[in-house]
């Protein structure tokens, strides 16, 4: 895989002054462009072994190109703060909105190469495969989502790599530059650059593909990584994506017994009395406080997601969670039309920002779902987009869940006669009145679309890590308390 990388390709001084110009020209107007534009962002990771340059060549980027619309990322360590959250949540956040160009200094592959290397027997094959998947699916949601994605891997023979460390080292204000970690990593080059040839012949697709850039000379990565970036962002430019119109799963189509589904199975004349009711709130509220305690729960965090119909009372099911835990450790999120500021960004990015440290709660007034429905049924999104939604979501609730968050997620269901009884109710009641809108008295006419689109919901998102439960509510009183009992079952069982 490295052997063009080991070559010896230089430039020569003449050639660089003649080329440098008017690339750097170049790419400064197609930087322009991109910003001018604004139709989808620039994502350029930077990887490879010690000494191969990289820093250099990002400090010559920034410098070619406008810095007010380049962000770079120096991705080092994890922070307490970023261990907190699942492995991809700081990338998450550094991700660069369109019309800008993001360069990662260190990315999500860093980590998983680096930890297979450290390891004192042969690396972990099975588990370096599972994050390679995990990466896959990464960059072909943010591909499809239409980021422009770049990975440069600088290479250096091992022989170059020692030269390298060597000529640092014997120059006093370099010395500083090669590290105790500099110097345990080349004792491992060998496995290095196995365990790196491994992941990236297995992420190098159309999409995002890796290029491989010799690092023993400076002009040649300069011009090498300039060119490539400035090809890939100009074509980009004239040739913008186009989604697909049709995807391998098609529209669904009703079933044979049609009138039986999860929602028309519940049975809607539950009911909890009010001396009941009451009893039963202070006994989960309690119990659910007491949870907050444990001396495990602060290496947890609670995700808890809420939809529903409209007037299925949602929020007074948010108030009764909110009000078992401290104020202090429960923040609820309204979930609203997307910003403009959202919308530069993948669909996921405003739902990832919000995830809560270990020993809080996040409680979502409606979710990333709307993307299956809300944004299915009044057509915001193309189908491919919708459709593809269901795995990008199952993979962001497995990463919450496997790095500890419990996920538990709530559709409050009453009937169509229901329903409009309290749309009636919220009109003829002063203060109530902000709560019903036209947009509910409209959404109410496409009911039956709405209903197929949360049995899809249910059968493609329902998983055994972040299950859905589906609520009675047509009595307010047994919805709350199903949602208390079922957030405290939940809780328990993770922390054992």
């Amino acid at each position: 895989m490295f052997e063009d990388a080991e070559l010896g390709h230089t430039v020569s001084r003449e050639e660089y002054a003649t080329r440098s110009g008017a690339l750097r020209d170049a790419l400064l107007q197609a930087q322009y462009a991109l910003k001018d534009a604004r139709k989808f962002p620039v994502i350029v990771l930077i990887g490879g072994v010690e000494g191969g340059g990289r820093g250099e060549t990002v400090n010559a980027l920034t410098s070619w190109m406008d810095p007010r619309h380049i962000e770079v990322n120096g991705i080092g360590d994890p922070s307490d703060e970023e261990l907190e959250r699942p492995r991809f949540w700081r990338f998450w956040r550094a991700l660069p909105p369109r019309g800008k160009i993001g360069i990662f200094f260190g990315s999500w592959y860093t980590w998983p190469i680096i930890n297979s290397v450290m390891e004192e027997k042969r690396p972990h094959w099975a588990r370096l495969e599972r994050r390679v998947s995990e990466i896959n699916r990464f960059e072909q949601m943010l591909a499809n989502e239409g980021a422009l994605i770049l990975k440069f891997w600088f290479h250096l023979s091992k022989k170059a790599q020692r030269k390298r460390m060597k000529e640092l080292k014997r120059d006093p204000l370099t010395r500083w530059r090669v590290t105790a970690k500099d110097e345990s990593f080349f004792e491992r080059y060998d496995r290095f650059v196995e365990v790196s040839a491994a992941v990236l012949g297995e992420t190098s697709p159309a999409h995002a593909p890796w290029v491989i850039v010799e690092g023993v000379d400076r002009r040649y990565r300069e011009l090498t990584v300039a060119q490539q970036l400035h090809d890939a962002l100009t074509y980009r430019l004239a040739n913008p994506a186009v989604k697909p119109e049709l995807t391998a799963t098609p529209d669904p189509s009703p079933t044979v017994d049609a009138k039986r589904t999860v929602l028309t199975s519940l049975d809607m004349k539950k009911k909890v009395t009010k001396e009941r009711y009451e009893k039963e709130l202070e006994k989960w509220q309690g119990r659910l406080a007491m949870l907050a305690r444990h001396k495990r729960f602060g290496d947890k965090s609670v995700v808890v997601v809420f939809e529903g119909n409209d007037a299925a009372g949602k929020g007074g099911a948010i108030r009764r969670v909110a009000g078992a835990f401290d104020a202090r450790m429960v923040r609820v999120i309204p979930i609203a039309a997307p910003t403009d500021e959202e919308k530069s960004h993948p669909y996921l990015w405003r739902f990832w920002r919000h995830l809560p440290r270990h020993g809080n709660v996040a409680v979502f007034d409606r979710s990333w779902y709307g993307r299956v429905l809300v944004e299915r049924v009044e057509k915001f999104c193309s189908t491919w987009d919708w459709q593809r939604a269901y795995g990008e979501i199952n993979d962001f609730e497995e990463e919450m869940a496997g790095h500890g968050i419990v996920v538990v997620k709530f559709w409050l269901a009453i009937t169509k006669q229901e329903q409009l009884k309290r749309f009636k109710e919220r009109e003829a009641v002063s203060f109530k009145q902000f709560k019903i809108t036209e947009e509910d008295w409209r959404n109410r006419k496409k009911w039956d679309a709405y209903s197929d689109a949360v049995c899809d919901m249910v059968t493609h998102t329902s998983t055994t890590r972040a299950p859905w439960t589906l609520v009675e509510a047509n009595d307010k009183n047994f919805a709350r308390i199903k949602v208390l009992k079922t957030l405290h079952d939940s809780m328990e069982r993770a922390l054992g």
